[in-house]
């Protein structure tokens, strides 16, 4: 007969080693594993926390300061034009985080004065402008806008606006670009606006409406330079 010895120890040795090599590589991988884990939960974390702040910031209303915001218009005819200011009567602008985000303003339209000539020419043409041949004053003394919608432009300061327009009781959405700096804890935004007076039922003088008027006429397009600055 055949006795067969086998040394244990010298197999159990081996395997000891190898488990803890393994244990040692699967501990590795374990930790690294973990490390990916927190990082994807610290990131996802702060997503979170952004999204809740974003929720709870506050928009801020910033009035604005009537005494230094204008408006400059200019007008256009077949002869050449004219160009004067409009007063701001009221309005605030919107801010949240430092961003526009909306804002509305009044118009003085009483405020409307002509800039380029001056005595009896720049009075009689006021006079005209505020007739009911054009804006008609005394029915309607105030123009107002509104935002509706702002997206920024891709420069700190720089926006798409959108809006609505109201003169005469009449009410047209308008969108146009617009600047904002921020200047000793006030903001100045500034704009340049074309409107079409017909779209408000100011009609006078337009060749759209009226033919045979020669060099009489007077273009249906108007500029508005607009200026507002809030106030602390």
């Amino acid at each position: 007969m055949f006795a067969w010895h086998l040394d244990f120890s010298t197999v159990s040795g081996a395997t000891a080693g190898a488990v803890k090599v393994g244990s040692s590589r699967v501990g590795s991988v374990a930790f690294t594993i973990l490390q990916h884990l927190k990082i994807k939960l610290m990131f996802k974390s702060l997503l979170l926390a952004s999204a809740f702040l974003g929720l709870f910031a506050t928009t801020i209303a910033f009035s604005i300061d009537t005494e230094a915001s204008e408006i400059a218009w200019k007008a256009y005819k077949v002869t050449g034009s004219h160009e004067g200011t409009l007063a701001v009567k009221d309005g605030q602008l919107d801010f949240k985080d430092g961003q526009l985000t909306g804002g509305a303003f009044v118009i003085d339209m009483n405020s409307l004065k002509v800039t380029d000539i001056d005595g009896q020419g720049a009075a009689k043409l006021e006079g005209h402008l505020k007739s009911p041949d054009f804006f008609g004053v005394e029915n309607h003394p105030s123009a107002a806008f509104t935002i509706t919608k702002v997206v920024s432009r891709g420069t700190p300061g720089d926006y798409r606006v959108t809006g609505d327009i109201t003169i005469k009781e009449t009410t047209k959405e308008i969108r146009f670009n617009a600047e904002v700096v921020e200047k000793e804890g006030n903001y100045i935004a500034t704009a340049d606006v074309k409107l079409d007076r017909t779209d408000f039922n100011v009609r006078y003088g337009s060749g759209s409406f009226f033919e045979n008027l020669g060099d009489k006429t007077i273009y249906d397009e108007f500029d508005l330079n607009v200026k507002l600055v809030t106030r602390k």
